[in-house]
């Protein structure tokens, strides 16, 4: 996986860009809007992100937004020049500012349940116990104070060494998330706990305060509306860009541009033989080395076993052999199964093909294919078939290109298949392998 590729960089930016540009607004004393209007955004953008985080039944979400709403009350409610004892802020802000960063790991670490009974009231007293523990132990620390006659109330808080540990170390998880499974949520509670963050730096209440916290709360709501549109736009099984953003692309595309189509050779069979979990880390497999192809193209998944690839400004002469090596590529790629994806594999007698002793059965021509030279039963190969047509003059228009691609891929899979095809028969390639399983 290409852990800083093009997709992960723009997933990053929304929330990275909006922060940036939020906290030199506040260094510089640009941001004059007056405090109600700002606390009016604030909850704007909360609940506005509740609403949103219920109705795509985003938990993870929701309960990161309530996190923020008490923090953010803490904050008003103990910073310096609110509560009566020094003591008393520093505890509070210290412990608020230790059991965000917290909250926001374990809400990425947790699967995505939505609104569960038992979710719901697992999170919400986890929530409520950290709320009557520091409101106590505020008490008891301000009482005590009280008691010795200190009192400071315009004292500053400052942050100990361990909370400056806990952001950090919360960054650092929270962006491994991210690029491990690069989901919108993942970097909307890294961005939103760097404004909440930038809350505490600016001392907690106030104006700058309030601006990082509705833009904190703005973060995670917009992370839900990303979610949405990564769903409608990308695979989710492969990642890569899905069908509506494969004819949205059609769209927009000008001559010249190549379209080439690729169909895992025997998928169904494949797919029927080892199991559909096999399968899907077959899909995976493929779409790796897809999303990597050469020549400046751009893959999606197009349905089922089926890929686009995109060559914006090329022709079938400039791109065949980056097609080429992307088929050999994924021919000379192979995965090991695991034990409890294997459908069949040898382990006697079948009783089932008794009838058929003496034909070969599809099966053992199945593995016998997908197996490497190392012949080991647990090891996967896969091939892929390729069409490929480019824009002309009497063929410019993309559906017309994606047909002349598929018929292109048609006329490999009858070939033999693991090959590349032109629409051109004068430059149709004759490289032809041997059949491989997918």
């Amino acid at each position: 996986m290409d852990v800083w590729s093009k997709a992960t960089l723009k997933s990053l930016l929304p929330g990275s860009v909006l922060l940036l540009v939020v906290a030199m607004f506040l260094e510089t004393g640009w941001v004059t809007l007056a405090l109600p209007t700002l606390i009016l955004l604030y909850y704007a953008a909360l609940v506005f992100g509740l609403l949103l985080a219920w109705r795509f039944h985003s938990s993870r979400v929701f309960f990161a937004l309530v996190v923020l709403m008490l923090g953010q009350q803490a904050l008003t409610l103990f910073s310096p020049g609110k509560a009566p004892h020094a003591v008393f802020d520093q505890f509070a802000v210290s412990a608020v500012a230790v059991l965000l960063p917290l909250n926001f790991v374990l809400l990425s670490l947790e699967r995505e349940r939505g609104f569960t009974t038992s979710g719901v009231a697992t999170r919400t007293l986890f929530l409520f116990v950290q709320a009557v523990v520091v409101t106590v132990l505020g008490h008891v620390s301000g009482a005590s104070v009280t008691a010795h006659g200190a009192h400071n109330p315009a004292a500053s808080v400052p942050l100990p060494g361990y909370v400056w540990f806990a952001y950090a170390a919360a960054a650092v998880i929270l962006l491994a998330r991210f690029l491990l499974f690069q989901k919108p949520v993942e970097s909307a509670l890294l961005w939103s706990l760097g404004a909440f963050f930038l809350a505490i730096h600016f001392g907690g209440s106030g104006r700058n305060a309030t601006a990082c916290c509705a833009v904190s709360a703005f973060i995670l709501a917009v992370s839900i509306i990303e979610t949405s549109y990564v769903l409608a736009y990308h695979d989710e099984l492969t990642s890569l860009p899905s069908r509506r953003a494969f004819n949205d692309a059609l769209l927009r595309l000008q001559a010249p541009y190549s379209i080439a189509i690729v169909d895992i050779d025997h998928f169904k069979k494949f797919n029927d033989t080892y199991g559909h979990d096999t399968g899907d880390e077959v899909l995976r497999l493929v779409a790796s080395r897809l999303a990597r192809v050469t020549g400046g193209g751009e893959a999606y998944r197009c349905g089922g076993e089926e890929f686009g690839i995109l060559f914006s400004g090329k022709t079938t002469t400039e791109v065949a052999d980056h097609l080429e090596q992307l088929r050999a590529t994924i021919e000379g790629s192979s995965f090991r199964m695991r034990g409890n994806d294997r459908r069949e594999m040898p382990r006697g007698p079948d009783r089932r093909n008794q009838r058929t002793r003496g034909r070969t059965s599809p099966g053992h021509v199945i593995r016998k294919l997908a197996q490497p030279p190392s012949n080991d039963p647990t090891s996967l190969s896969v091939t892929v078939s390729i069409g490929v047509a480019t824009s002309s003059r009497d063929n410019a228009d993309a559906d017309a290109v994606v047909r002349a691609a598929d018929k292109a891929l048609y006329r490999a899979k009858v070939a033999g298949r693991n090959r590349v095809e032109t629409a051109n028969p004068s430059r149709r390639r004759t490289r032809v392998k041997a059949a491989g399983i997918a």
